[in-house]
């Protein structure tokens, strides 16, 4: 499978990193169809960007999503990949009294639940396409986590977790599993992220990417460079010093 001349949705395809792909892979001939919880920032980079198309998603509104994959099949029935690329990340402090769990409430919903519920909604249409893939997005926080924002980083793991299963489950149809596994980019996923200076450039991470998407056979993890030193850490014994490297 390569990644041209595809029909492919994007969650979360207005900002940041989702929409930094969209734009790479519209370049190479692709159709990319992206949602946006944010109507004016959708709109905003559907104007600045001729060839996309968009949808207004909470991928958190149980009733926008059930409604959802019928009316974007509709309008793009040659579907066969799809990008779960929505989340949010915000601190939590578990030291204060009381403690709120309104952070994590937000974080599972939009980084876990809603691309669980998306997948299936969307993956009997793609098990139907000849060759078709289901890639989610994780974090190099799946593997060394942020204490900061721990339940971010629980989602992130429990998304790597899920989409190995679901690639040993869909081993013999037609969808690929795949996982994008980012490092701190620079984008503003967190206040000020694309300002911190040990941030890869987004456009050196999209660039990267898209060089991986691109090979005959993609990989089962489509891992840039600077993310090894977290995706490693614990088979190279090192977990305790990487851990203490972003924490400190």
């Amino acid at each position: 499978m390569t990644m041209t001349h595809r029909t492919i949705l994007i969650t979360g395809g207005n900002s940041g990193i989702g929409a930094a792909l969209a734009r790479a892979l519209l370049a190479l001939g692709n159709r990319v169809v992206i949602t946006g919880r944010n109507p004016d920032r959708l709109a905003a980079v559907l104007a600045d960007t001729p060839g996309l198309a968009g949808y207004a998603l909470d991928v958190t509104d149980p009733a926008a999503l059930a409604d959802f994959p019928a009316q974007v099949l509709a309008d793009h029935p040659q579907l066969d990949t799809l990008i779960l690329n929505a989340g949010i990340m915000e601190a939590e402090d578990y030291t204060a009294d009381p403690v709120s769990t309104d952070v994590a409430d937000r974080t599972i919903a939009t980084n876990l639940t809603a691309p669980i519920h998306m997948a299936a909604a969307f993956l009997p249409h793609l098990r139907s396409r000849p060759q078709a893939a289901l890639i989610t997005v994780s974090s190099g926080l799946a593997f060394v986590p942020k204490a900061a924002n721990p339940v971010y980083s629980a989602t992130k793991a429990a998304i790597h977790s899920w989409s190995q299963s679901l690639r040993h489950q869909l081993r013999d149809t037609s969808v690929a599993v795949h996982e994008i596994a980012p490092p701190l980019v620079a984008t503003e996923l967190t206040p000020g992220q694309s300002k911190v200076a040990a941030a890869l450039p987004l456009q050196d991470f999209t660039d990267e990417v898209i060089a991986i998407l691109s090979r005959d056979r993609i990989p089962d993890e489509v891992l840039v460079d600077r993310v090894g030193f977290q995706r490693r850490a614990e088979a190279e014994g090192r977990h305790a010093a990487a851990f203490a490297a972003i924490n400190g």
